[in-house]
């Protein structure tokens, strides 16, 4: 399945919430792998308490459920919790892939 669109988001962690983000994080692993529509979905960690989630889509449709589907709506319910602040979410067109 080729991969044509994407969305990268940065989250980042309310002090001493870094490890329950990351929790978050690895069981949403198991939503993404139910979505027909997701090519891939990483999640990563850049400092203590900086986190982002990279998915890749065929197309709009696919990255579109993603974006009203369960991942998408966990992270609405954290925000207040473990979130300083609200998800940067990025839609992006993907240049090059391997």
């Amino acid at each position: 399945m080729s991969q044509n669109v994407g969305i990268l988001a940065l989250l980042h962690a309310k002090a001493g919430k870094g490890e329950e983000l990351r929790s978050f994080l690895e069981a949403g692993r198991a939503l993404a792998v139910k979505e027909e529509g997701t090519v891939n979905w990483y999640a990563f960690q850049v400092d203590e308490l900086t986190f982002g989630i990279f998915d890749t889509f065929a197309d709009d449709s696919g990255r579109d459920a993603h974006l009203n589907g369960e991942i998408a709506k966990g992270l609405g319910t954290i925000t207040p919790e473990l979130l300083d602040g609200d998800p940067d979410l990025r839609k992006v067109d993907l240049v090059a892939v391997k």
